[in-house]
């Protein structure tokens, strides 16, 4: 019977909070932009924890994306070394950080879906003006 909540679910959840807050504090490279961490996968035997992220940049394309993935994982052994500080265990996972295409998906999404409602909206407005 598998947990509901497991350990591997919890150091992921711990990662991503104590992640968060040390690439905000320590981080100082402006390649990066503003990171925000989407999620955290920690494999079973912890030797790795995949690291999904979104970068509000300046200049939000495909290179600042590639260039803040370059520079997050250069910078993951450092990460690695304050976040084995900040949570204590046995096996610090090795981190892989990932550009995660979930946001922009979602905007284009958005933006289908009001270009496909928006005409329909404006016929249906029309049509409640008419009606007196």
């Amino acid at each position: 019977m598998a947990k509901e909540y497991s350990r591997t679910r919890r150091i992921a959840d711990q990662m991503q909070k104590d992640l968060s807050m040390i690439i905000q504090q320590e981080i100082k490279d402006p390649r990066v932009g503003i990171v925000t961490l989407s999620e955290v996968k920690v494999s079973k035997d912890l030797g790795y924890a995949d690291i999904y992220f979104t970068c509000m940049s300046l200049n939000d394309d495909a290179d600042a994306r590639v260039t803040s993935e370059k520079v997050l994982n250069g910078a993951a052994g450092f990460l690695r070394t304050l976040l084995a500080g900040a949570i204590k265990l046995r096996v610090m996972p090795q981190l892989r950080f990932h550009y995660d295409p979930l946001l922009g998906s979602a905007n284009h999404m958005d933006k289908l879906i009001k270009a496909a409602v928006s005409p329909h909206t404006k016929a249906a407005e029309d049509g409640e003006n008419e009606n007196p």
